[in-house]
């Protein structure tokens, strides 16, 4: 299961960066006040990765553009379900709405919910749960830690540091080039 080192402030440092995100978004987005609300993620389409293609050393290598805002979003599948994700280095794992984790076919029971997080919009309960696969273009991981935030508190998933970390990362003038 997820190593629970952390935790805490993965989702601290994930909620505020799509808090932040989520600043520029009109009105219409979230009816609930901003500071009691649930975090929104995503608003602009993102924009298509670039095809997927070999680096020089023949592994896989996926390069994501930046959204008008810097962002970079991706389209994984995540235990075969295609969830668009906001791509979050401040993220320890990959961070799920309860929403997309159903998509993805995980039901965490109510008990499951037993690890405090903190977020912007305050504590909450999440649970740890393996991704059987993260399938991103041409890149496969397998076994991925990930954690599901409760009904409403996080409208999007972060695709965090537990599936980033796994791969060579680099950035430059609005790409990001992901090679396994």
């Amino acid at each position: 299961m997820l190593k629970i080192a952390g935790a805490v402030a993965f989702i601290g440092a994930a909620c505020v960066v799509a808090a932040k995100f989520a600043d520029g978004l009109p009105a219409a987005r979230s009816s609930a006040p901003a500071s009691t609300g649930p975090v929104v993620m995503a608003a602009a389409s993102a924009p298509a990765p670039l095809p997927p293609s070999r680096s020089s050393y023949g592994r896989p290598t996926v390069v994501l553009l930046a959204d008008p805002r810097g962002h970079y979003q991706a389209e994984p599948q995540i235990n075969g379900a295609k969830i668009r994700t906001l791509v979050d280095t401040g993220a320890s794992v990959v961070a799920l709405s309860a929403e997309d984790a159903r998509r993805a076919g995980i039901f965490p029971a109510g008990a499951d919910y037993r690890i405090p997080v903190g977020t912007a919009n305050g504590t909450v309960k999440a649970a740890p749960v393996t991704l059987r696969e993260v399938r991103l273009d041409a890149i496969v991981l397998r076994d991925v830690e990930a954690m599901v935030l409760p009904e409403g508190r996080l409208q999007g998933t972060l695709l965090g540091m537990s599936f980033l970390r796994r791969l060579g990362m680099e950035v430059a003038q609005g790409r990001l080039v992901l090679t396994q």
